[in-house]
């Protein structure tokens, strides 16, 4: 498990002041003119004295002279999985801090609030935000702001008897998994491949994965959590009441407080799942149309997604050639997987027995661990062990965005439009991942996420670069091509995905949907519809009536967060 800890030593008041206010000349750039040094300073100083005499000494402050070898910026970018959002022309929180504890969380969200300055607290898992909405703020933002980094708190504790585990907020994935294999071979958890994604985010957005036809999302297997709120009050799901327990699992991350842990209810998994990744290069539109007749349509068990892209990775394809992966996971043998799909989904040729040929059609069997570890994208060798490693991934740039299709895509479509737009961008792909089994039969508000019945299937459109072909680095035309490629893929699909309104997974955050420009104002219930709706659908509204009840002043808030209703809020 990597750790990062940055303690200073607990200054006296003349150290505190002179470090204070090296940092206080360089916000003068970033913080509204009108505010004084002495005001700024006075703030950074309650805040800071506040959690020394906290015992919260976790923590590092932006000092001008730091740079990108400093421990400041080690600990801002470690978690940063976009780097994009590493760029210089991103404001930089003034401080960075991390809590070890329940009562540490506690105290920081009060101290972030003494002060006559307003400071917005950023909520952090594992920095997976596509956006970066856990780590930065918007670019002409001049309020100062803070991360909480909650890495630290990523105990876990599995009770086979209850059949639940509580995870604090700052595990990721793969140490939530790795904890529940190590206490039982026959449980397992519904939720994303990613190891290194924080979990606290990923719930909070509702968090799909390969036994979400089987049990639904991550959110759904909420049973209980703590909630810190803007009051530093620690409030479990009967003390927070329904509607905020509403909200959170599912509703989005960083609106409603900080979770400091989740209670999560485990799910069965038998002593043998079967896995396959098999590539094809022919008949790609012909094998893409067929997949979305399918693959929504399979037994529960059954999860079978298809990447389409040139240059996909572990494709075994040609560099630059357009092929579509198939990655199948099913809960039971391969035995009956193959007669599951030979039946339905012939084209895919799959086989009992490895044989070497030009694509790799074997399908292979493991235990749900083992199954974690092999669609995760770790090297080759990689151990379950590995799966505690928050830094696994290869980091990179890129942009997102998402849809829902709801009625089968034709042929014609797929073949001139899809095929072609991803035969022209070879930096580009998207991700198919099929809906229906359990999916289909909760209800749209069950939890804030909505998207379940009628919808077979979600995109997600991807692009990706390299440092070089960065716009800061002097290639703004690479960028801006990239950028508008994967737009006009976006309305190309207008069409054929969902409508009135088209609909958007929040985990895939897109700020071309809109952004907020207001804290708390008559306007800001509707600035936020423009995007709150596409994520959230008719769920909308009632997440406006939580928000107001639970954090009525928008003490947690971002550029695509859920405002509290103005009138309320101002009383």
């Amino acid at each position: 498990m990597t750790m990062l800890r940055l303690n200073p030593p607990q200054p006296q008041r003349n150290q505190l002041l002179l470090s204070l206010s090296i940092v206080i000349i360089s916000l003068l750039l970033v913080v509204p003119t009108s505010s004084s040094t002495s005001e700024l300073t006075n703030n950074l100083i309650i805040i800071k004295s506040c959690l020394i005499e906290n015992h919260v000494d976790n923590f590092t402050i932006f000092q001008p002279s730091d740079n990108q070898s400093s421990k400041y910026y080690k600990l801002l970018n470690f978690s940063i999985q976009n780097l994009r959002y590493t760029e210089p022309t991103y404001p930089k929180p003034i401080a960075i801090i991390l809590p070890e504890t329940k009562k540490q969380l506690e105290s920081i969200i009060l101290c972030c609030r003494q002060g006559p300055w307003t400071i917005t607290m950023l909520i952090r898992s594992g920095g997976h935000s596509y956006e970066g909405l856990s780590s930065v703020v918007a670019s002409d933002t001049s309020r100062p702001f803070v991360i909480i980094d909650m890495m630290n708190l990523n105990r876990i504790s599995v009770d086979l008897e209850s059949e639940t585990a509580w995870v604090e907020g700052g595990a990721t994935l793969g140490e939530v998994y790795h904890a529940i294999a190590m206490s039982s071979v026959s449980h397992g958890f519904s939720a994303g491949s990613c190891p290194t994604v924080g979990s606290g985010g990923h719930i909070a957005g509702g968090g799909f994965g390969l036994l979400s036809r089987k049990y639904g999302l991550a959110a759904d297997n909420v049973v209980d959590a703590l909630l810190v709120d803007a009051n530093g009050r620690l409030l479990d799901r009967e003390a927070m009441g329904e509607d905020a327990f509403w909200a959170i699992r599912g509703g989005g991350g960083g609106n409603w407080g900080v979770v400091y842990a989740w209670r999560l209810k485990l799910v069965h998994v038998p002593p043998t799942v079967t896995c396959f990744i098999v590539s094809r290069h022919r008949m790609v539109a012909e094998l893409v149309h067929k997949w979305q007749l399918v693959a929504p349509f399979l037994p529960d068990e059954f999860y079978l997604s298809a990447f389409v892209g040139a240059n996909l990775p572990g494709a075994r394809i040609a560099a630059g050639r357009i092929s579509v992966t198939f990655k199948g996971f099913y809960l039971g043998t391969k035995t009956r997987a193959i007669s599951i799909l030979g039946r339905v989904f012939p084209e895919l040729g799959l086989i009992l027995e490895e044989e070497e040929e030009e694509y790799c059609n074997v399908v292979n069997e493991m235990n749900w661990i083992e199954s974690i570890v092999y669609f995760s994208d770790m090297a080759n060798g990689s151990s379950i062990s590995d799966l505690k490693d928050r830094y696994l991934h290869k980091k990179g740039y890129f942009k997102a965005k998402s849809d829902y299709v709801r009625v089968p895509i034709p042929l014609r479509v797929i073949r001139d439009g899809l095929v072609r737009i991803l035969e022209e961008e070879p930096k580009g792909y998207v991700i198919l991942d099929p809906y229906g089994g359990k999916m289909s039969r909760i209800s749209s508000d069950s939890i804030p996420f909505p998207h379940r019945e009628g919808n077979l299937f979600s995109i997600q459109y991807l692009v990706d670069w390299s440092k070089e072909e960065d716009s800061y680095n002097g290639n703004r035309s690479t960028t801006d091509k990239l950028m508008n490629w994967i737009r006009g893929f976006y309305d190309f699909m207008s069409p054929y995905v969902s409508k009135s309104p088209r609909a958007a997974y929040n985990n895939y955050l897109d700020l071309d949907l809109g952004v907020m420009t207001s804290n708390i104002d008559d306007d800001a219930v509707e600035m936020a519809r423009a995007w709150g709706e596409k994520y959230f659908l008719n769920n909308y509204d009632r997440l406006v009536r939580a928000k107001t009840f639970l954090d009525p002043t928008n003490v947690f808030n971002n550029q695509q967060g859920i405002p509290p209703a103005a009138a309320i809020a101002s009383t």
